[in-house]
């Protein structure tokens, strides 16, 4: 089943990346080969990665998901993707991203959904003085304190944003990833937290630059580099968010697949505490020739 990967953003919904992606099996990529052993051609398995513009989303919703739209910003959704009018320049709602993500999924088949954002404060109890263990680990420059305090300051509306939209997915019937076992099992959907700058380093590649700072020709050189290490097909050339929800959603093949050496867990499973969601796990992607051993390494 394919997996969905979302680069979040919350000033203008233009701003989302957002992507599906899913495995292509060889005689589905033309019989892409390299060269085995004893110079035998060999069957490579690619990722399809197909990009979704934030306004295509509305084919997947139901009707009166797009009059809660239209309405929730006092416009009609006139322009035939199921947004209103000039819905790109508007800030993101959470409540009807959640909808129009949980539609899609729905249409798609998706339990896996990759977030680039985070899930919940820090634990008062983690020994930890300003972040989730998970952040200490990745040595995240954004830090989510404890409910209301984050760091720098100016990241507090991302991340209540992000936590807001956990939130109403969860109220869609999704979790967060939240225990030992290897998911994909059963009907449950499950929400992953992904970080692409450390998905980058991860996968030994040089992070992609910042969107203010991003050239055409990083994006370029850091795509050549990923598929260098990935074999992957795209539906359109993809941009700053496209690409990052690219590399942020691929350890979620894994979760689906239940591949144990295509993704590496870091963090505390995520739990209720003082009326809030604590902590939760980073999920990161595994070079396919360094895999990470015998087992997915969850970390409780």
């Amino acid at each position: 089943m394919p997996v969905l990967s979302v680069d979040l953003a919350y000033r203008r919904w233009s701003d989302l990346g957002i992507v599906l992606l899913d495995r292509t099996r060889p005689s589905d990529a033309g019989d892409a080969l390299l060269t085995g052993p004893q110079g035998k051609p060999q069957s490579v398995e690619s990722v399809s990665c197909e990009i979704i513009a934030w306004n295509e989303l509305g084919h997947e919703t139901e009707k009166e998901n797009l009059e809660k739209a239209g309405n929730q910003f006092g416009k009609e959704a006139d322009n035939g993707a199921g947004f209103p009018g000039n819905m790109g320049a508007d800030s993101v709602d959470p409540e009807v991203l959640a909808e129009q993500l949980n539609s899609l999924c729905g249409a798609r088949g998706v339990k896996v959904l990759m977030l680039d954002g985070p899930q919940a404060w820090k634990s008062r109890h983690n020994g930890l003085e300003h972040s989730r263990v998970s952040e200490r680990q990745l040595n995240t420059p954004s830090k989510t304190g404890l409910p209301g305090i984050v760091k720098p300051a100016t990241y507090r509306r991302f991340a209540e944003f992000c936590l807001d939209l956990y939130d109403a997915l969860c109220r869609h019937g999704w979790r967060r990833l939240a225990t030992c076992e290897q998911p994909g099992q059963g009907p449950e959907r499950l929400l992953v937290e992904s970080y692409p700058y450390a998905a980058w380093k991860s996968l030994g590649i040089k992070p992609l630059p910042s969107k203010r700072r991003a050239q055409i020709s990083d994006l370029a050189q850091t795509f050549a580099a990923l598929q260098a290490v990935v074999p992957l097909t795209v539906n359109r050339p993809p941009n700053h968010d496209q690409l990052q929800a690219i590399v942020g959603g691929l350890p979620g093949l894994a979760l689906e697949e239940q591949n144990a050496a295509g993704a590496r867990i870091v963090g505390h499973p995520p739990r209720r505490e003082e009326g809030h969601w604590r902590e939760g796990f980073i999920v990161l992607p595994v070079p396919p020739n360094k895999p990470l051993g015998g087992s997915l390494r969850w970390l409780n």
